[in-house]
């Protein structure tokens, strides 16, 4: 049987297009990874500064070369490991934040059919209470959790998804295929931020 182009049509892949300020989830989830990462290292690297004063005490008062090479040693392998332990954990964390947020945010605006504040508050609302649900307590507390997220969420999710939005419509207006003499579309988009300061 002979295929009429009708069928080679309907056969081939649709692929969806994302709405214009739309961020891309899995590049947010790397971010929201490498963020998370060195913000738990960093701070565990700064909370271990009093356990180093701490070695260095007993440096002092250890005569022994050995003793103080296995006390130095000890002190330089605890500190690896919780810093290395605190940026596992904290890139885990914000990572799984952000992709939750991003996937809820993506899921809104797919649904809705528009890219609007809504998306990110209804975003920021979910994922708060979603992660409210992690916290440890008894099941009253895990509801007190889930409606403190909720509000909490949206209530911070409005204005940074108000700027957002302001942002990417100075960064989108003209259109989006439009280009300045042949540039890229950031180099149109930042000729043209230059051209409105300019004014």
């Amino acid at each position: 049987m002979d295929a009429t182009p009708d069928d080679s049509e309907q056969s081939a892949p649709t692929r969806n297009v994302r709405k214009a300020g739309t961020v891309n989830w899995g590049t947010a989830t790397v971010i929201g990874v490498f963020a998370g990462m060195l913000y738990g290292g960093s701070r565990e690297a700064v909370a271990s500064v009093s356990k180093d004063a701490e070695v260095m005490l007993k440096l002092g008062s250890t005569p022994d070369k050995r003793e103080q090479y296995r006390l130095m040693r000890d002190a330089m392998e605890k500190r690896f490991i919780r810093v290395t332990r605190g940026s596992i954990i904290g890139g885990i964390r914000l990572g799984m934040f952000t992709a939750a947020f991003h996937g809820v945010q993506n899921l809104l605006a797919e649904q809705r059919g528009v890219h609007d504040v809504l998306n990110v508050v209804g975003a920021g609302s979910a994922t708060a209470a979603m992660f409210g649900l992690i916290l440890p307590g008894s099941l009253m507390w895990h509801a007190r959790n889930v409606a403190l997220g909720s509000v909490l969420g949206a209530a911070v999710c409005f204005p940074l998804g108000w700027l957002q939005l302001s942002l990417a419509e100075k960064a989108f207006e003209g259109g989006l295929g439009e280009t300045v003499e042949g540039g890229s579309g950031v180099g149109s988009a930042i000729e043209r931020m230059e051209g409105n300061l300019k004014k």
